[in-house]
């Protein structure tokens, strides 16, 4: 499995997450990608996806494929890569999530504890932040407890809660700015959906379920 994330002038603009097989990028609606930019050719490269590695080729010579800078027809994808499109960049993140350094486990032991309980009872798909800007740009974040807590003291944490109708965030510390889709968390509690963009710290993060 492999995530794609479309960037345009620096901004997120649409994700997917893609099984094992052949992916078609270009302009063409027929895509399994699709990019919607004179720069971009109908059928512009395919992404092979297998278990072991994967790999992207250019499908029409007039239209240039870039991975990190540098002009190329066909080369395999590692982690992290940077696809260039025309103005548009897709980043590719493999299967191999990398964790974050943000206090997200620093519960005491008896919360652990009611966290894996609770998470016993629940069936909800997993769900995943992906880090948006700065230095761990493309790192993803696995939420895999009950609650998730993210931030530092005295910058603003909030709470990402596990409950059978879904994902929740809150604000536990809005000591600086906490924002979801642009607009301020408060001290509302808000059901998460697929591609919102959180803001916490000056660090994005777009939620994604699998």
């Amino acid at each position: 499995m492999a995530k794609l994330t479309v960037f345009f002038k620096d901004k997120a603009i649409q994700s997917g997450l893609f099984e094992n097989g052949v992916v078609h990028i270009g302009r063409d609606e027929t895509n399994d990608l699709t990019i919607d930019n004179l720069a971009v050719a109908p059928a512009h490269a395919v992404i092979i996806i297998g278990d072991d590695a994967c790999a992207i080729k250019q499908l029409n010579d007039r239209f240039p494929l870039i991975i990190n800078g540098e002009a190329t027809k066909a080369c395999n994808l590692s982690n992290n890569d940077m696809i260039s499109m025309g103005k548009h960049a897709i980043l590719f993140n493999t299967a191999e999530f990398v964790g974050f350094s943000a206090a997200s486990d620093s519960l005491i032991d008896d919360v652990k504890s009611l966290n894996q309980e609770i998470d016993r009872t629940l069936h909800n798909p997993a769900a995943n932040l992906q880090i948006m800007n700065g230095n761990n740009i493309g790192k993803i974040l696995p939420l895999k407890n009950a609650m998730t807590r993210l931030g530092h003291d005295g910058n603003g944490i909030i709470a990402i809660s596990k409950r059978k109708d879904g994902y929740f965030v809150s604000v536990l510390e809005n000591s600086g700015t906490i924002t979801v889709n642009n607009e301020p968390l408060d001290d509302k509690s808000l059901k998460l959906n697929t591609n919102d963009v959180l803001v916490v710290n000056n660090t994005s993060l777009q939620f994604f379920l699998n």
